[in-house]
């Protein structure tokens, strides 16, 4: 997993440095999978029935499961990134969120912040991933940056998940705590996690566009996805999807 994770994080790296104002959503697509098949890795999504794509792309209020084809990049736009490796018989998934250059001003100042939030939220999420404390406690450290000190809203509907010889597979990670903690799976040191942030600037209800895959925001406000992979350890979790090329986006991104 950590040799697929690290070519997950080259290949999504290489997708968002190909996002710019003009770009279509079918030549990040293009990056994303030449690199994964330059690595030695299978893109996992397509391995999902009736998903025929590598990433997921969503823009502004899109959610998750948007199909790279029909759409282009605009200056200002908050892009979603979501691809997952499959990689000698491991499954890693990992998602990134980020601004385009342009749309300078007071509202690129509110996506910025909005997305610090989901990247803090993830780091704490991270930081209680560790064997003897449960999912609730992924949960809640979610749900306590993100809605008590962010002011946003968790999805109530769209989770994180065990991951491994199975893109998908139990446990399922909510984006808030539901019920009591204690009623939560126990984490186990070895454990493997795809903890996700997925979160919007507004109300949390989701619609499903006519495409049957991608789901957008009700309310039309903007959304974004943090997620990586991650090993349950006895005292902190090992991340095998690293955002190493943060520093890099920032800089060829200008602004974020």
């Amino acid at each position: 997993m950590r040799q697929g994770g690290l070519i997950l994080a080259e290949a999504l790296k290489a997708g968002i440095e190909a996002t710019a104002p003009g770009v279509s959503f079918e030549f990040i697509e293009k990056v994303v999978t030449k690199k994964i098949e330059e690595k030695g890795g299978k893109p996992s999504f397509k391995m999902v029935p009736g998903y025929f794509w590598t990433t997921c792309i969503n823009r502004n209020q899109g959610v998750v499961h948007g199909i790279p084809e029909k759409g282009k990049i605009f200056p200002g736009d908050l892009v979603s990134i979501d691809a997952g490796v499959y990689y000698r018989g491991f499954h890693t998934d990992m998602a990134f969120s980020f601004l385009v250059p342009g749309g300078e001003g007071k509202e690129r100042k509110k996506r910025e912040a909005f997305l610090k939030v989901g990247k803090k939220a993830l780091t704490k999420a991270i930081a209680v991933a560790k064997a003897g404390n449960r999912v609730g406690d992924i949960s809640a450290a979610i749900e306590k940056v993100v809605e008590e000190e962010g002011g946003f809203s968790c999805s109530r509907d769209l989770t994180g998940h065990g991951v491994g010889k199975k893109l998908h597979e139990d446990p399922y990670i909510p984006c808030l705590l539901m019920g009591k903690k204690e009623n939560t799976p126990v984490l186990k040191e070895g454990m493997s996690l795809a903890i996700e942030v997925i979160y919007m600037a507004g109300r949390p209800e989701l619609v499903v566009r006519e495409d049957g895959w991608t789901i957008e925001t009700r309310d039309g406000k903007i959304a974004a996805l943090f997620e990586k992979t991650i090993l349950v350890g006895k005292e902190k979790a090992e991340v095998v999807t690293p955002f190493i090329w943060e520093e890099d986006v920032q800089a060829k991104q200008k602004g974020f």
